[in-house]
């Protein structure tokens, strides 16, 4: 659901304590994500000028930063869905929405169950493949040269799905609050 059609959590209930503890922890994911961003740029230009000026390159960058994307993206899913940045169109719903709120708010509860459906499946796929990277220890890079575990970026992942379910579920809970308490419909599509 866009920010445009969300309403913001007012009140002291408890639906709107649910709703700010959700934007808090989608907000803090997007922040260290744009934090990795700038290490990662950081790292990067060092790597370069490293390589180029002195002949002596970091060791790992290339894993470091395929590694780091996935974490990122991971980081920053739940903050773009809840901010209306998703690759999506809302023509249709922009058209529906004009002659009937219910049904758009019904278009759009689907549209949440599907991907619901669609992140809980990726979650629970993840589960097993960060238990096993856990007991494993398994890594990425060369001994001798760069290793890193791969089960942090594999804990993210799950953090980064769990964060967006919890914007779905209330993303879902506001379309179906609207189904049945349209605002301002004009009655039609009744």
């Amino acid at each position: 659901m866009t920010m445009e059609t969300t309403p913001e959590p007012s009140g002291s209930g408890t639906a709107a304590k649910i709703r700010r503890a959700a934007d808090g922890i989608s907000n803090t994911l997007n922040v260290i994500g744009t934090i990795m961003i700038l290490g990662l740029v950081i790292l990067v230009n060092a790597d370069v000028i490293g390589r180029n000026a002195f002949l002596a390159p970091i060791s790992g960058v290339p894993e470091i930063v395929s590694m780091s994307i996935v974490a990122i993206v991971f980081l920053q899913v739940s903050q773009a869905f809840r901010m209306g940045r998703f690759t999506r169109t809302d023509a249709l719903l922009d058209a529906v929405a004009r002659r009937s709120k219910r049904a758009r708010n019904a278009m759009e509860f689907i549209y949440v169950i599907a991907a619901f459906v669609l992140i809980w499946l990726l979650f629970s796929a993840s589960v097993p493949l960060f238990d096993k990277s856990w007991q494993r220890q398994s890594y990425v890079g060369t001994v001798g040269d760069f290793t890193f575990p791969d089960w942090p970026v594999k804990l993210v992942i799950l953090i980064g799905c769990a964060a967006l379910l919890m914007q779905l579920a209330i993303s879902g809970a506001v379309a179906l609050w609207g189904i049945f308490h349209p605002a301002e419909d004009d009655g039609a599509g009744q």
